[in-house]
């Protein structure tokens, strides 16, 4: 059997992200998936580190590389439609189900079972609450990066997920957010020195 399943995951760099909004840079699916990854890892060892937790910071990382695959199917859906209702939340939620069993669907049938729980995983598990703190921070960091440049379109988004942020109740988040999030209002020769 052939399979497409990486043929599908390399399209996600073809998915923009932030459609309703004017950009200064771009974002695709597939570098905002990259930093979530690291952000989950990152918040994973937060959590082992300074929170006594048992996460394994390395599955943290590589559910967030496949979070949004399913978007290769659905596109990004923009936050204000998504959440607009509850219906069309609900509604949302069964296309994007029946879009990650469609991508699984795309694997040899011995890889299905190893790749069922990154692609489509159990979002009430404690490793995925890190993921969407991850998700949420990535989104904060492009609304930063935006309004760096001057952007003003994504002043009402940065409040939003600020707030998004806080609503998680994620200590290893605010964490982040204190010690990592501010170096990137600055400039890189700042950074380095």
């Amino acid at each position: 059997m052939s399979s497409h399943f990486f043929a599908l995951f390399s399209r996600m760099k073809n998915i923009d992200r932030w459609a309703l909004m004017r950009n200064v840079n771009k974002e695709n699916l597939s570098s905002h998936s990259l930093d979530v990854a690291a952000v989950a890892h990152c918040l994973a060892l937060i959590g082992n580190e300074r929170f006594g937790k048992n996460y394994n910071a390395d599955r943290a990382a590589v559910l967030g590389i496949y979070h949004d695959m399913p978007e290769i199917i659905t596109g990004d859906m923009p936050t204000p439609v998504k959440y607009y209702n509850s219906e069309i939340r609900q509604s949302f939620g069964k296309i994007e189900e029946a879009a990650r069993s469609s991508i699984i669907e795309t694997l040899p049938e011995y890889l299905r079972g190893a790749y069922a729980p990154v692609v489509s995983p159990d979002e009430s598990q404690e490793l995925y609450k890190l993921v969407k703190a991850a998700d949420k921070i990535s989104a904060l960091i492009k609304c930063i990066e935006e309004k760096n440049s001057g952007n003003k379109e994504f002043l009402t988004a940065e409040k939003a997920t600020v707030k998004a942020i806080k609503k998680l109740a994620c200590p290893e988040a605010d964490v982040f957010m204190e010690e990592f999030l501010g170096s990137f209002s600055m400039v890189l020769d700042n950074i380095l020195t």
